[in-house]
């Protein structure tokens, strides 16, 4: 029997509605009206398709001059792809300043330097006692399984080897990295990142959950991906049958607008949490995309429809040419400001700086603490009234430094 589209009355204000992304809504078929549903549904023939030259970009929409001269550039950088389940959430109205185009779409401002940017801001490549396991933390690794992704973000922290353009060759030796993992009994978490793993086939997929799940001191695996966002069609019954197998297994997924969490993400990710998977969220803050507390807030909170925790807001790395992106750190304060006790506490994630160079992942927040000695702690709240606590008088404790709280708040 061949499948049809059959759009529902939320698939239908798409068309008359305004796009603020509150509704779960599906936007296909798009800008491929005579594909049929068997091919559009077939993750494979969404890989084949996607839109990766100026020539087809401009089949669908008008371009600005900076996106036409950042496509014709983006071969030095950082490959153009997008799918054409993600493509057709960008309007065919031009807005240059829409989230999702923003985010997918090169412009020639990822030309420009910045005194700040730096090609590998994680300092993963100092950090990786073999190739393609970066060993940072001490209990954990991020093992680099592929540089391939279903679509490239333009904003991407491994764009110095992800997509085959960058300056540097992603070269993993997996039999190294199986035997430094084995070696290393300290090692209980292994985040699967790449690129995307979920681009491998099934069987390949399983083959390297299976070798990792024979290292005995490896009690859990993550999966770091943004395949159900951009290729929600790849999250199969079968893939999900073949994940359950290698519980715990934990996977992070990576929205930054709410407009992403489409009908067919939904029920993606609901596949994957009924499979057992316990599913977070990465997003990142990004100019123009997603720093807006409204717009955040609308994020969590579908996220948690989709049975999704978000999990972190990373402030943007400084890699090179995401200057145009970047948001100051006091906007993603503002927004955990504009969460924290306005909204259920499962909605707020945690916003990090992944400290330049290497240093790691660091947690900012709002200022609660206002001072703290070995006799009380003195606390704000999201309403801006002080509190008093007292302290054990526990002299071993190291106490957060001393600071005056005779500001705004004390007058709220």
């Amino acid at each position: 029997m061949a499948l049809t589209f059959l759009p529902s009355t939320k698939m239908l204000a798409t068309a008359v509605g305004k796009l603020d992304g509150k509704e779960f809504v599906s936007h296909a078929p798009g800008y491929w009206p005579n594909v049929p549903a068997e091919l559009w549904n077939d993750w494979k023939w969404q890989l084949k398709n996607r839109v990766t030259s100026l020539a087809q970009l401009e089949q669908h929409i008008e371009l600005s001059e900076e996106e036409r001269s950042g496509v014709l550039l983006s071969g030095d950088k950082l490959a153009l792809a997008i799918t054409p389940h993600f493509f057709n959430l960008i309007p065919r109205e031009r807005n240059l300043d829409d989230p999702i185009r923003r985010q997918v779409i090169p412009r020639i401002e990822e030309t420009w330097t910045s005194p700040y940017d730096m090609a590998d801001p994680c300092g993963e490549d100092s950090h990786m006692p073999v190739p393609g396991l970066v060993h940072r933390y001490p209990d954990r690794v991020l093992f680099l399984v592929t540089d391939r992704c279903a679509s490239y973000c333009r904003y991407c922290t491994r764009s110095r080897v992800v997509s085959g353009v960058g300056e540097q060759e992603l070269h993993t030796d997996f039999e190294e990295a199986f035997r430094y993992l084995e070696q290393h009994t300290e090692v209980r978490d292994v985040l699967l990142s790449g690129g995307d793993a979920l681009l491998f086939s099934d069987d390949k997929l399983e083959k390297l959950l299976s070798r990792l799940r024979a290292i005995s001191h490896i009690e859990f695996l993550r999966i770091g991906t943004r395949v159900p966002i951009f290729l929600p069609q790849r999250i199969t019954p079968e893939l999900c049958a073949m994940l359950q197998k290698y519980h715990p297994l934990w996977m992070s997924v990576h929205v930054n607008h709410p407009r992403e969490l489409t009908i067919e993400v939904k029920e993606a990710l609901e596949r994957l949490a009924n499979a057992g998977i316990p599913l977070g969220n990465q997003s990142v803050l990004l100019a123009g995309v997603n720093d807006n507390i409204d717009v955040m807030r609308n994020l969590v909170h579908k996220l948690l429809m989709c049975r999704v925790r978000p999990y972190y807001i990373y402030q943007c790395d400084l890699i090179n040419g995401s200057s145009h992106l970047r948001t100051s750190v006091a906007k993603g304060i503002e927004i955990i400001e504009g969460l924290r006790g306005h909204t259920t506490g499962y909605a707020i994630p945690q916003f990090v700086i992944d400290a330049p160079g290497g240093g790691g992942k660091v947690p900012i927040n709002p200022g609660y603490i206002l001072y703290h000695d070995n006799e009380k702690i003195v606390i704000r709240n999201y309403e801006g009234n002080i509190f008093e606590y007292p302290e054990t008088g526990n002299e071993n404790v190291q106490f957060a430094p001393q600071r005056e709280y005779h500001d705004e708040y004390l007058y709220s």
